[in-house]
């Protein structure tokens, strides 16, 4: 769009404005300067999906691994694991290597190592992965004609809007989802948005701290497998702990307590892994019950299913092979894709970058999620444009307003700021108006 264009002076003179050399910005009005400083700051940037997520999640190894906010606590787990069977394999296993025989103290050691480490795998595997994140829409889908709530508030402040909630048959059973207003769409059945990780999550348990993740249907199995395995190395420490400190008093022939005192370390763990075991056995047992009913956490504690049908009760058996013999879906996210994101909003989407901004609207191209800066410089930008349109009108019907803000050499011409933003948006400014007066003359 480079080159000199012509323009027509009010005593029909002509001005020169070379459109290929941008006006040096010094000379152009704040107003203009701040419309030009938004139309370059919302070009796309390429940046990887998890570097743009708006989810509260943790990335590591270039978005391998995907953890929650509170991903600390993780390694409070750890240590809350590891310090306990250190001490059993430094000081309570070396008594028993030596009261047993044909090395059976030493498979002793090597089963509590093996069994630590598969609780630690089993860890990395619930805490680090995608529990079964639901990708968030680019805008709000279409209403279908479904009937608006009374209470829903969009109806009273913004017009008419989405219906809060829509039914959808489940084993021949109506179940209602909602539409979540964050992600923007209507969430699957037994999905639920978690307010820590800011995402919706399909088959959502709950959120565990001592894991930092979301518990949902892509981690759900590591997870039980977690607990469950953690509340064996529990018992396996407990008992043979309990184990030295009843050789120790048929050796030195004492009563307990002073067993305790001779092998302190072993009172401790008896202490320490007596408590645990009733907090993951517990757990153990709970989710248990949950898995034979087809249950989450979160359906438990809200909606009760003791009172009403349980639209996803498949019964007992059909209900384990589901949690632990199913194909783990894949995720739905592809969280080292590339993508275009508006560098204004900080958007991106997980999708290709041919999709994130479409070339169909290039007014709404600047900024998919359109806010309140990008708002205000549309204004400014058609305002520009009016007056553009109005200069072109001026010039056919040879009139000029009274007061008219213009240059003040040639009362109703085009200033230069405002001609190189026209330059700037890509429009021809008065091209074709000029191409019409040369006809008409």
């Amino acid at each position: 769009m480079g080159g000199v264009e012509r323009m027509r002076g009010g005593s029909g003179g002509e001005k020169m404005y070379n459109t290929s050399t941008p006006m040096p910005t010094h000379q152009l009005s704040d107003s203009n300067r701040r419309i030009m400083g938004s139309h370059n700051d919302n070009r796309a940037r390429n940046l990887r999906v998890y570097q743009a997520w708006k989810g509260n999640n943790i990335f590591c190894l270039g978005g391998r691994l995907v953890f929650g906010p509170d991903v600390r606590s993780l390694f409070l787990t750890i240590l809350l694991i590891m310090i306990p069977v250190v001490l059993f394999s430094a000081f309570v296993s070396r008594r028993l290597i030596e009261d047993f025989q044909h090395q059976l103290g030493d498979y002793i050691v090597v089963i509590c190592a093996v069994l630590t480490a598969y609780v630690i795998i089993l860890l990395f595997l619930t805490s680090a992965r995608d529990p079964g994140i639901i990708p968030r829409n680019l805008h709000p889908p279409e209403d279908e004609g479904s009937s608006i709530s009374a209470d829903w508030p969009g109806s009273q402040v913004s017009g008419p809007s989405l219906p809060p909630t829509k039914d959808v048959m489940v084993n021949g059973m109506v179940v209602k989802v909602k539409y979540c207003q964050t992600c923007m769409l209507y969430r699957s059945p037994r999905c639920s948005h978690c307010s820590i990780c800011n995402n919706c999550v399909e088959r959502f348990d709950h959120h565990c701290p001592w894991v930092g993740q979301c518990i949902g249907k892509r981690n759900y199995r590591f997870f039980f497998m977690f607990v469950s395995s953690t509340t064996i190395l529990c018992l396996y420490v407990l008992a043979f702990c309990w184990v030295n400190i009843r050789k120790i008093m048929d050796t030195d022939h004492c009563d307990i307590w002073r067993a305790f005192l001779k092998s302190p370390v072993s009172g401790i763990l008896v202490l320490y892994t007596f408590i645990c075991a009733w907090f993951v056995g517990g757990l153990t047992a709970f989710h248990l019950y949950l898995i034979c009913t087809n249950q989450t956490t979160y359906e438990n504690f809200r909606y009760r299913y003791d009172g009403k049908m349980n639209p996803y009760n498949l019964g007992c058996v059909r209900n384990v092979l589901e949690v632990f013999f199913t194909k783990i879906p894949k995720s739905k996210n592809k969280f080292r894709a590339k993508v275009l994101v508006d560098s204004s909003s900080g958007y991106a989407a997980s999708m290709p970058m041919s999709h994130v901004l479409s070339p169909e609207v290039p007014k709404r191209s600047f900024d998919i999620e359109v806010g309140k800066r990008q708002a205000v410089a549309d204004e400014d930008f058609e305002d520009l444009q009016s007056q553009i349109d109005s200069i072109g009108g001026l010039e056919r019907c040879g009139t000029q307003p009274r007061h008219a803000n213009w240059d003040h050499k040639a009362n109703w011409e085009i200033t230069p700021d405002i001609q190189v933003l026209a330059a700037d948006f890509g429009m021809e400014p008065g091209l074709a108006d000029e191409q019409k007066i040369s006809r008409d003359h």
